[in-house]
């Protein structure tokens, strides 16, 4: 069985930075596409980066130039270091793999449980 798990969530005051981890463990065969999204009260869950397992990268407008995200294939980690934090960057953010259980298997998306950032005023 996969699991996501993550870490590194918190309160933060405006400007401070967070790092984020989620590592996945269980039985599978390779994970594509590491990313993490994130959802405010009252929102829609949206993507804020995602990597590919060679090391391609994709920001959406609102982390360009202030998170960067990384992954250790050896420890199939992802890492979201956050910096320049703004309240409007307060949310649930939420690991997310693509990941292919058996060598004669498609992809499936695991999700982790969410870790809580808020950023103060």
């Amino acid at each position: 069985q996969v699991q996501l798990v993550e870490s590194g969530g918190g309160l933060v005051a405006a400007g401070g930075s967070l790092r984020l981890s989620c590592a996945a463990s269980g039985r599978f065969f390779s994970i594509n596409v590491m990313g993490w999204y994130r959802q405010a009260p009252g929102k829609q869950r949206e993507v804020v980066a995602a990597i590919t397992k060679g090391g391609s990268t994709y920001y959406a407008d609102s982390a360009q130039g202030r998170f960067t995200i990384a992954r250790d294939n050896a420890k199939n980690t992802v890492y979201l270091q956050m910096n320049s934090l703004k309240p409007a960057d307060t949310a649930v953010y939420s690991c997310n793999a693509r990941i292919v259980t058996g060598p004669m298997t498609y992809e499936s998306d695991y999700w982790g449980q969410g870790t809580q950032v808020t950023v103060s005023s």
